[in-house]
């Protein structure tokens, strides 16, 4: 019941009439067959087969507690392969960027829905500096005890 929604995200697969287990799988979308090629550039083992056979049985599971019905979302599955991908090719902390790279970078963040975090929902950018106490007129001094007592509590218990 779920073949042409699975076709049309990229997987044809075949049901052989000798075998009624047996699942042959024909094609698998694009983005499966680049996360094998960046696992096996890393020197890891093959896993479009885990990612597969993990989409069909999210299949089956939805299918089994739907009844069928539910259908025209993603499939977790996609998700974590994208997800996965997305965090591989962003630009990481100490990269260089141009002016005109940074500018075009916020500008792409600016009309994203969730700007501060990676697909797998971790921060994406912290802030370095708080330029905000620069307006100000006079500045707040450090406590310096509390800095101190915070160093001796790391000395003691931190290590």
């Amino acid at each position: 019941c779920c073949y042409k929604n699975l076709v049309d995200l990229g997987l044809e697969l075949s049901f052989p009439e000798t075998n009624s287990s047996l699942i042959l799988v024909r094609k698998v979308p694009m983005c499966f067959m680049e996360r094998e090629a960046n696992e096996l550039r890393r020197k890891r083992q093959p896993i479009t087969k885990s990612i597969v056979e993990e989409l069909i049985q999210e299949q089956i599971e939805l299918v089994q507690t739907t009844g069928g019905g539910a259908r025209g979302t993603l499939p977790l599955t996609f998700l974590k392969v994208l997800a996965s991908q997305a965090c591989h090719g962003a630009i990481k902390f100490n990269e260089h960027l141009t002016l005109e790279e940074s500018c075009g970078l916020i500008e792409a963040l600016s009309s994203c829905k969730l700007p501060f975090q990676c697909a797998h929902g971790r921060p994406s950018m912290l802030p370095l500096a708080d330029i905000d106490h620069l307006q100000q007129e006079e500045q707040p001094k450090p406590n310096l005890a509390r800095l101190r007592k915070m160093v001796r509590a790391w000395q003691l218990f931190g290590k």
